[in-house]
């Protein structure tokens, strides 16, 4: 059932992109606002577990939901609401959506929208970066798949629709904490957000390693395998900054060789491209995985 139920959600949001705008959860702004005051006025020792707290709180409902419906009607309702919960917890935007944006506005321009675009998936200005914007978006794009999609995957495989749900909750909340952050004055401001972030980090571990090993699969193994060395090498200090690290390290070396022959005036598009190509491997690689565990149970 978590297959098929995984099947229909990714190509519900492959399909209905426009409609699923309306799951960015706005919603929930308030609720992540008043965490992070709440985390700011907490002593130190105690953040760590009222994060954990925060991030649970909103999944109690949903996995309420689920175990009340139970094996009702032949289990159709359940079906329905999982398959609905993972549809919401994908995103909070569509990355491929996104990516395809970014294609059109560097095709159609002005350079304006496609900075715009870039915005969109780094999360953040794309101006004023060392490697470039090309780089940036790339590297992101490895890294917004996992905090999107296997992510969610993995903890929806772990832990049903309430862990789905539980893995995109952190991820609004890092999200919204750091946003803030940025935008106060006090010294103490980012405090909530590194918590916050530790939290999402601690989530998004094993699921970065076996995306990564999916992107590797995906593109040029021998190349992302190699980078992954020299990722473990350079890791940064935070949790999620080394996932992340991991994550753009490995998806670009798994890309760089089919990059090679491109014209230097094409190279941007086609990286682009490329990184998502991946990512759809990916993707793949992770169903054909859940499919042959299935058959697997199945047949023991």
């Amino acid at each position: 059932m978590s297959l098929l139920i995984l099947i229909i959600a990714l190509l519900c949001e492959r399909t209905l992109t426009q409609l699923l705008r309306l799951r960015e959860p706005r919603w929930l702004d308030r609720y992540c606002d008043a965490v992070c005051r709440g985390l700011a006025a907490a002593p130190v020792s105690a953040q760590p577990v009222l994060a954990a707290c925060a991030t649970l709180l909103p999944v109690l409902p949903v996995a309420l939901v689920v175990w009340r419906l139970g094996s009702w009607l032949q289990g159709l309702p359940q079906f329905a609401v999982a398959t609905f919960v993972l549809l919401c917890s994908f995103g909070p935007r569509d990355l491929k959506a996104e990516v395809d944006d970014y294609v059109d506005a560097l095709v159609n321009g002005p350079q304006s929208r496609a900075d715009q675009r870039a915005k969109e998936i780094l999360e953040s200005d794309a101006a004023g970066r060392s490697g470039g914007v090309r780089q940036a978006v790339e590297e992101a794009i490895f890294v917004q798949a996992n905090n999107r999609v296997f992510g969610v995957m993995f903890w929806f495989l772990l832990l049903g629709p309430a862990g789905a749900w539980m893995f995109r909750v952190s991820d609004m909340l890092r999200r919204r904490a750091a946003f803030e952050s940025l935008r106060a004055t006090q010294s103490d401001a980012a405090m909530p957000a590194a918590v916050l972030a530790q939290l999402h980090g601690l989530l998004a571990w094993l699921p970065a390693r076996l995306a990564a090993i999916s992107y590797a699969i995906g593109g040029s193994f021998e190349d992302a395998i190699g980078n992954w060395k020299d990722a473990a090498d350079r890791t940064g200090t935070a949790l999620l900054e080394r996932s992340e690290q991991l994550l753009a390290r490995v998806g670009s070396a798994a890309l760089q060789p089919s990059l090679a022959a491109v014209m230097p005036a094409e190279l941007e598009l086609a990286t682009v491209r490329g990184a998502w190509r991946i990512v759809g491997r990916a993707i793949w690689v992770w169903l054909a995985v859940v499919a042959v565990l299935v058959l697997i149970g199945r047949l023991s």
